[in-house]
């Protein structure tokens, strides 16, 4: 009887998932779709298209035009004058530690916070994120079951584990941790890869080869001090030049390129020597260190925090503030970044809060302190996936471009109830907002019937 009773759950299971597998097939995944009469925001130009149709054929944009468009047969969808944008991309983003408390390092395992990151993923593309560059983490399944279409989620672009020296950002071991000895066991989140630490050029050089085989579409490392993490203070400048000319050179032989965790000029300008392309932060550098990433062709991936309603509160008082030193350096970072003519990319880099994790979209509407929306919405769409590009062929998505709606780009669309390009708060509000969520050419929000 137990075997009879094993079999039969294990039949009814199995049905269960061919029906809700051939239900979303059917539903979502039409030959052809129409969206008729709004007007677009290409992800590229000021000013919109208006009273345009966009047929998507499979997961592309097979063509946008103010005349009519004849494809027989096609779902059809009138946006009724509503404002079509490109999917949103958030260049700053952490799949596994964005919906995971910051004690989850000290009392959870791998299994707890990958869970918590594979749901909040869908969270993710339902406010209209279509795409990420995580930028620290195992998120490795988590994105290979997004891509199947065993979970929704966005794109995403994994770094893997972040890696760090001994006493950087990322070493979150306990203190009592160090003396370490030759052969010594990894601590365990080291061994799972939510993190990871090297030391010297040799290890330095085998971790990076170890992150890229994991699947890295680019490498994440710690240049200099952090604010949640202990015992490195903000000024520290970490690894030397040649450890991070060796992360430059792992990465250069993928085809690929460096995103570095840093604030100041010090930590800053040994990076751009040693070939980083991305810094990330960077709130306590100076306009000549801005001029020198211009100079050398250097992203900066800044993000809009702020100690306001969203700010991060730490029980720690040296945390909390370093958070405040940090913070006080945002406002003169995208003012300075602007007029020197610095790349600057979006990103949120929301961490251990599920409940700030549902403010992505408030994050992004915060830069009109600093943008027009036009600017704004190019920087989160067009211009963070040209950042993306910088992973070359590791880049896994390359049928088309992302971040527009052009002609062959990747359906990855936003119907808003509203013009963003007039009223920029209409993205800090996606639940309300967003009539129609597309990724990949597949429909996963409509409010429209």
């Amino acid at each position: 009887m137990a075997v009879f009773d094993r079999r039969y759950f294990m039949r009814i299971h199995l049905l269960a998932a061919l029906l809700a597998a051939t239900s979303v097939s059917a539903q979502q995944d039409p030959a052809q779709t129409m969206i008729t009469n709004v007007d677009v925001f290409d992800g590229v130009n000021d000013g919109g298209i208006e009273n345009a149709n966009v047929l998507i054929e499979g997961n592309l944009i097979a063509a946008v035009s103010t005349d009519p468009i004849s494809a027989e047969g096609a779902t059809v969808i009138d946006g009724g004058g509503r404002t079509l944008i490109p999917g949103l991309i958030d260049v700053h983003w952490h799949t596994l530690y964005c919906c995971s408390p910051q004690s989850s390092v000290v009392t959870d395992d791998i299994l707890g916070v990958a869970i918590r990151g594979a749901l909040g993923s869908e969270g993710t593309l339902m406010r209209g994120f279509t795409s990420v560059r995580d930028v620290g983490g195992n998120s490795f399944a988590i994105k290979k079951m997004i891509d199947a279409g065993e979970i929704p989620g966005p794109r995403i672009l994994p770094s893997g584990p972040p890696i760090t020296q001994t006493g950087g950002h990322f070493d979150y071991r306990p203190y009592q941790a160090v003396p370490t000895n030759e052969g010594d066991a990894l601590w365990y989140w080291y061994s799972v890869g939510l993190m990871m630490q090297a030391d010297g050029v040799p290890e330095v050089t085998k971790r990076a080869r170890e992150v890229m085989r994991m699947g890295a579409t680019q490498l994440k490392i710690a240049g200099g001090g952090g604010v949640s993490s202990t015992y490195d203070p903000l000024d520290v400048r970490q690894y030397t030049k040649d450890e991070i000319a060796a992360f430059v050179e792992v990465a250069d032989t993928y085809n690929t390129y460096v995103a570095s965790h840093l604030f100041t000029d010090d930590a800053a300008r040994i990076a751009i020597e040693a070939g980083v392309k991305s810094i990330e932060h960077g709130f306590l550098m100076s306009r000549e260190t801005m001029e020198m990433m211009r100079d050398n062709d250097v992203w900066l991936s800044v993000q809009p925090l702020l100690d306001d309603e969203d700010g991060f509160s730490f029980d720690d008082p040296v945390s909390q503030q370093k958070w405040i030193d940090v913070t006080n350096g945002t406002d003169f970072t995208y003012k300075t970044a602007k007029e020197v003519g610095v790349k600057t990319a979006f990103g949120t880099d929301i961490l251990f809060d599920p409940k700030l994790a549902e403010r992505q979209g408030a994050f992004l509407a915060k830069l009109q302190r600093w943008y027009s929306p036009y600017e704004v919405l190019q920087m989160a769409t067009s211009t963070n996936a040209e950042l993306l590009e910088l992973s070359g062929p590791r880049h896994p998505y390359q049928l088309g471009p992302l971040g527009q709606i052009t002609e062959g780009a990747y359906a990855d669309l936003i119907l808003v109830d509203g013009n963003p390009l007039e009223d920029i708060d209409l993205v800090a509000n996606p639940h309300e907002n967003f009539d129609l969520i597309m990724k990949d050419g597949v429909v996963y929000k409509n409010t429209l019937d």
